[in-house]
């Protein structure tokens, strides 16, 4: 919403009252920050650091905090949308690994197979360690996805940018008898499901054909999944730690036979905190 300032003549002179994006918005700036411009200019666009929409003179005083606090090694607690409706390209994205495409369609991220191709991945240019990771998915019930996290890549300079690998959260429909979404995988590490065998329970908490909630937060040697509020596994695992404590974020579009298809993958309102 727009700043709306209001201007009251009185005895005393001119009173100035200004209500800000973040009070539209819900999202506290840091109390170190002090209060925001008194006053901003009168257009309306997205704000940085997730902070919604307001003026661009809010955005440069976000902006420049954001900065300061990165030279001061202040770490940002607050959420950081990677992808909204509010988003117009996928700037800071890149796709690995296979030739399926994506492309901003709906206010969502369209993954679509692409026959012959293997596993594809939309990442994130910018690397993540300790995390709090939140989106919403809608799978095709025949396709299998997953979102990547702290993953890498292996021979970047190779073709299609390097063989994406890592953990991955499984993203699979519940058809009749339940899947495995929400579970942690090894990703072209070797090592298959890093979810223990015993806790390798098939769920239907992924609602099949209805956009689902995921909450992943990852820190240190454990991470944590949840899909629709409901906690689905709590993983601690030293030595996937020791070789992927950082890395990107990926969307997967799963590799297909070459008469099946195209299939499609949604996702939508992908925010990250870093921890």
């Amino acid at each position: 919403m727009k700043t709306l300032t209001l201007l009251c003549l009185s005895y005393f002179g001119l009173i100035l009252l200004t209500f800000t994006a973040e009070a539209f918005n819900k999202k506290k700036f840091p109390a170190h920050w002090g209060d925001p411009p008194k006053i901003q200019t009168r257009d309306f666009r997205p704000l940085p650091g997730g902070y919604g929409n307001g003026s661009s003179t809010l955005a440069k005083w976000i902006s420049k905090n954001l900065e300061q606090d990165k030279i001061k090694g202040i770490p940002n607690k607050s959420f950081t949308t990677l992808f909204d409706q509010d988003t117009k390209n996928l700037d800071g994205w890149s796709i690995k690994s296979g030739y399926a495409t994506y492309k901003i369609h709906e206010n969502s991220i369209l993954g679509t197979t692409a026959k012959g191709s293997g596993n594809t991945f939309l990442c994130t240019d910018k690397s993540y360690s300790d995390f709090e990771l939140e989106f919403e998915v809608k799978c095709n019930n025949k396709l299998n996805s997953g979102v990547q996290i702290r993953s890498q890549l292996k021979n970047p300079s190779s073709k299609y940018g390097g063989r994406v690998n890592g953990p991955q959260v499984e993203i699979e429909a519940s058809g009749q008898n339940g899947a495995e979404a929400g579970y942690v995988y090894g990703e072209a590490t070797g090592r298959g499901w890093l979810t223990p065998k015993e806790r390798l329970k098939p769920h239907k908490h992924f609602k099949d054909g209805e956009w689902n909630k995921y909450r992943i937060i990852a820190k240190g040697n454990r991470i944590q999944t949840w899909i629709n509020g409901n906690k689905i596994e709590d993983l601690t695992d030293e030595a996937i730690y020791k070789t992927h404590s950082t890395g990107l974020i990926g969307l997967q579009v799963h590799g297909i036979g070459k008469n099946a298809g195209p299939l499609t993958v949604q996702w939508r309102n992908i925010k990250i905190k870093e921890l």
